[in-house]
């Protein structure tokens, strides 16, 4: 049966996971990013967490309201993380210089293989979509997902903001 979900699923998708493999493996090196850059993934994915779950599940508050505990309680627990060593912000350039982490890469992956397992598994079982345990388990999963990746983004943020706070304004 696996075989057969892999053989029907949509080129695209796998186009789409190649696209999400490479931007989870740029995220494995030490790079320098925007501000704008730093906010985008974590927003970009976030999204597609959400979509996930409406697409599945459709707009059913129980399961948006998972969703939305999941991703504050996950993103509470990042917040208190602290960034990782080496992490910098110049505030001249706006830009971050972020050391490399697998992390990103698990979360991408993670998002896309529940997604796509959620998928197929509502493809032949559609009665699952109507499962309050099935539902709820996902939301809150697919919220998860995007309170780490929200929460990593604002930790930059953090940073950024708390630079711009010690560093003295320049008199003429």
């Amino acid at each position: 049966m696996l075989a057969q979900i892999i053989i029907h699923t949509p080129l695209w998708v796998w186009g789409l996971l190649l696209a999400l493999l490479a931007l989870g493996l740029n995220q494995m090196f030490t790079r320098t990013v925007t501000l704008r850059r730093s906010t985008l993934l974590p927003l970009i994915m976030v999204a597609l967490s959400l979509n996930g779950t409406v697409s599945a599940f459709g707009t059913a508050p129980q399961v948006l309201l998972a969703w939305l505990v999941a991703g504050v309680l996950t993103g509470a627990l990042v917040l208190q993380r602290p960034l990782p060593p080496g992490t910098r912000f110049d505030a001249a350039s706006r830009c971050f210089t972020v050391p490399g982490s697998a992390v990103p890469l698990v979360l991408i992956v993670g998002i896309f293989v529940v997604k796509y397992g959620v998928g197929a598994t509502l493809a032949v079982q559609p009665a699952l979509a109507h499962s309050a345990d099935f539902r709820l388990a996902f939301g809150a999963l697919y919220g998860a997902f995007s309170g780490v990746f929200a929460a990593r983004g604002f930790r930059l943020w953090r940073l950024a903001l708390r630079h711009e706070q010690n560093t003295p304004a320049l008199v003429s």
